[in-house]
């Protein structure tokens, strides 16, 4: 081990908010029902064919109740959803047994606990379009307190805002800390929020750089009354050196926790003190990475938008069952394949490179398939069907497929073309022509505006996912119960 010797002053020190909207789907059913987001117990449950029974969120409440996180699947709760009643299958599965094999009885007080509060549980499917309304709202109650360009927003419930140029200008008193000044304007915008929406703010915040502010949210923020956090350069070694398992340090998944510890590093503590060229040696530049930020090390700026070097543009879907004729797959792997021709011509791209995946069912012993095809450039609809459609069959022989996802990579320009001897160039610039005609009607009218007389067929997928926002439904329905 070594003991790092960084200067951290030679790093731009920007005072950065990390906000996190708390449990944010449940929080915007529960406000929209009138109901406190910190204490009803409210699950947003997926009933959609393709997805039915998926948790994608619930209340703090429901999570402390239940014992639950947010991502799961109804099966796995202690109670039936539709009754109400204790779940014993569920339970005896997962109750630890005796040397015997004997399972404990469950207590009635244990029982009539999870029923009385299954009962007071509201399990609502999701309303994607209200959760895209109310992010945008909240961006625009942040734009109060930091210029559009300061604002970085991460995912649909979370962002950073680079607040440097906006302390002086709320607390211009001098004789506060930029630490203190930071605390204060997070705590503005947290009551912003609250007061206009309803919803509660979780802040992590670092007067050094994004990765600290990241850090103090999902280790300290959640933690205290006031839900802000606020993690520095001079408080590493008390903080981010601290942080007790490797998996709770943002960017360390259990596969790379797995690999760090095959070399001895079983701590934040003890990655900040390995040598740099033996993660490099075991990780390469990620290794390095990883040195650096277990040293609070962040270089990132939030004003400057990540722009991807390797892009790509896909679409995958859960079906709503096991597909086990060929046909029915091959209908939905046509459809995606069509979908993703669009966004590739919407994004004036095409494609050099073609990506399937095939996911088999729980009950198939299969590995998924993962195949890819070098062709040559094209956003035809119709080539690209047929070449994702060979890649398939050179590689599907059976089995019970339920998940099926279509990419293409290596972009180039759209005007960018190779001319072939073997092409009929009149037949392919009608085909283009039509092709284009349909986008334009498609564009104005919706995409159900012109379809194939497949997407009626059994196995389809084309009207189903037309009505969905993110693979779920867009507007909700009544509460389940």
């Amino acid at each position: 081990m070594i003991t790092p010797d960084f200067d951290y002053t030679k790093e731009q020190h920007r005072a950065i908010a990390f906000i996190d909207m708390k449990s944010f789907y449940a929080s915007v059913e529960c406000v929209e029902r009138g109901l406190n987001p910190l204490t009803t117990s409210l699950c947003v449950m997926s009933q959609a064919d393709n997805s039915g029974g998926l948790i994608l969120a619930s209340s703090p409440t429901f999570k402390q109740v239940f014992g639950k996180s947010n991502v799961g699947r109804s099966r796995d709760l202690p109670f039936y959803t539709t009754t109400h009643k204790f779940n014993y299958q569920n339970y005896y599965r997962t109750v630890t047994r005796d040397w015997l094999n004997r399972a404990p009885e469950p207590s009635p007080s244990h029982v009539a606990f999870i029923e009385s509060w299954a009962k007071r549980t509201i399990m609502t499917p999701p309303r994607m379009s209200a959760y895209i309304d109310k992010n945008m709202e909240i961006q625009h109650i942040i734009q109060d307190f930091a210029a559009i360009d300061e604002i970085c927003w991460y995912s649909i419930d979370e962002g950073f805002v680079d607040l440097t140029e906006s302390l002086n200008y709320f607390y211009p008193d001098q004789s506060l800390t930029p630490a203190q000044k930071l605390d204060a304007v997070s705590h503005d915008i947290q009551v912003a929020i609250y007061q206009q929406t309803g919803l509660y703010a979780t802040v992590g915040m670092s007067t050094g750089n994004p990765l600290l502010a990241k850090l103090a949210l999902d280790n300290a923020a959640k933690h205290t009354s006031n839900m802000r956090a606020l993690w520095t350069y001079e408080t590493i070694a008390d903080t981010v050196w601290q942080i007790p398992d490797l998996t709770d340090f943002w960017g360390i998944s259990r596969r790379t926790a797995k690999r760090l510890r095959h070399i001895g590093v079983n701590s934040i503590y003890e990655l900040a003190h390995t040598h740099p060229t033996v993660l490099k040696k075991e990780f390469g530049i990620l290794g390095v990475q990883l040195f650096c930020h277990a040293n609070g090390i962040d270089e990132s700026n939030v004003s400057e938008k990540y722009d991807a070097k390797s892009k790509s543009i896909g679409n995958s879907q859960t079906l709503p069952r096991d597909y086990t004729s060929q046909r029915e797959i091959e209908l939905v792997i046509s459809e995606l394949a069509e979908q993703v021709a669009i966004r590739t011509r919407r994004s004036k791209k095409k494609t050099q490179l073609i990506s399937l995946y095939v996911g088999y069912g729980f009950s198939e012993n299969k590995p998924s398939i993962h195949a890819q095809m070098s062709i040559e450039p094209t956003h035809s609809t119709q080539k690209l069907t047929q070449a994702i459609l060979r890649l398939f069959r050179d590689k599907y022989a059976s089995g019970a497929v339920r998940r099926i996802g279509v990419s293409y990579g290596r972009l180039c320009d759209d005007d960018f073309e190779l001319i072939s001897l073997f092409d009929d160039a009149q037949v392919t610039q009608k085909q283009e022509t039509v092709q284009d005609v349909i986008d334009v009607i498609r564009e104005k009218h919706g995409f159900l505006s012109v379809q194939k007389a497949n997407s009626l067929a059994n196995g389809s997928r084309v009207i189903a996912r037309s009505k969905l926002v993110g693979g779920h439904s867009a507007g909700g329905l009544d509460g389940l119960s």
